[in-house]
């Protein structure tokens, strides 16, 4: 477990700051983008000229190998709550590198959802050992071209609730791409090709790495983040306890179900403020004709 934990930590630190220099990138690239497959080449063409957008991939990518130890070593809701951790590296940088500023509440919500993290982590058994889930991955499929339809609506409004909901969507793909890692069937190179996760974990990243690109470009940092870093973990821990036998610590219910509340009303709370924020500048321009610049590029 602690090479676990360690791994799990290691890429939250990774990711966060990855999340920083997609966001740099990310902005560089007009704003009317959207996801539309007529569009998307373009897109992505535009996004891999930006230097610090391919160092957000790399970081990602590296990110990524230190997750997927932990995924394989821990329970889903101890391996996905590490990896939330990045909330606070993000935020840190943001309000160094960004000008993303935080009131005293805002900061903390941000502790909140890290206290609601570390009672996740403590409440945590052992990892279950079902690794194959027919429905699940069913479900997976689905779930996947819900997201990609979702953010192509999504993705053509520039109003700040766009923000935070192109975040929630990021934040599924990602929990998709936990529970693919969860439920793939490395016992031999056969059962690798065929396993239908083997595609659903690169596909869910894709898309939500995309998605999360699209928040960055609408939104200051901490809002597009927050829900992604919300929704990746919270959904991997209910589906590990409720359909893949990951154990709570016994006595340590109350504790799991209390992280729970607590992360989800940090968030919450994240949102909603920095959603007010983003519409001041929005109503501004309006009122004066003139468009300002993106979040944190003055």
């Amino acid at each position: 477990m602690v090479l676990g934990l360690g791994a799990a930590l290691g890429a939250a630190v990774v990711f966060g700051i990855a999340s920083i220099l997609q966001a740099v990138g990310s902005r560089k690239v007009p704003t009317g983008s959207e996801l539309d497959p007529r569009r998307l080449g373009g897109f992505v063409v535009a996004l891999l000229r930006q230097p610090t957008f391919l160092g957000a991939l790399l970081l990602q990518l590296a990110g990524f190998g230190l997750h997927f130890v932990a995924l394989r070593l821990l329970p889903l809701y101890l391996a996905q709550a590490g990896i939330a951790m990045s909330l606070v590296v993000t935020a840190l940088l943001a309000t160094r590198w960004m000008a993303d500023q935080l009131s005293a509440i805002e900061w903390s919500a941000v502790i909140a959802v890290c206290v609601g993290l570390g009672l996740l982590a403590v409440s945590s058994g052992d990892a279950g050992e079902a690794a194959r889930h027919h429905g699940l991955t069913i479900g997976l499929i689905v779930g996947l071209v819900t997201i990609a339809v979702l953010g192509g609506l999504l993705s053509r409004s520039q109003h700040a609730s766009a923000v935070a909901l192109l975040g929630m969507l990021a934040g599924l793909g990602y929990a998709g791409v936990a529970i693919s890692a969860r439920l793939l069937d490395d016992s031999s190179i056969s059962a690798l090709l065929h396993s239908p996760t083997t595609y659903t974990l690169p596909i869910s990243g894709a898309l939500a790495f995309i998605l999360y690109s699209l928040a960055l470009q609408r939104g200051s940092v901490t809002l597009a983040t927050t829900p992604m870093i919300a929704l990746q973990t919270v959904t991997p821990a209910v589906v590990g306890v409720v359909l893949l036998d990951d154990a709570i610590r016994s006595g340590w219910y109350a504790g799991a179900l209390g992280g729970f509340v607590v992360t989800a009303v940090g968030a919450l709370i994240l949102v909603r403020f920095e959603s007010i924020k983003d519409e001041a500048p929005s109503e501004t321009a309006t009122s004066t004709g003139v468009r300002p610049e993106g979040p944190g590029l003055r």
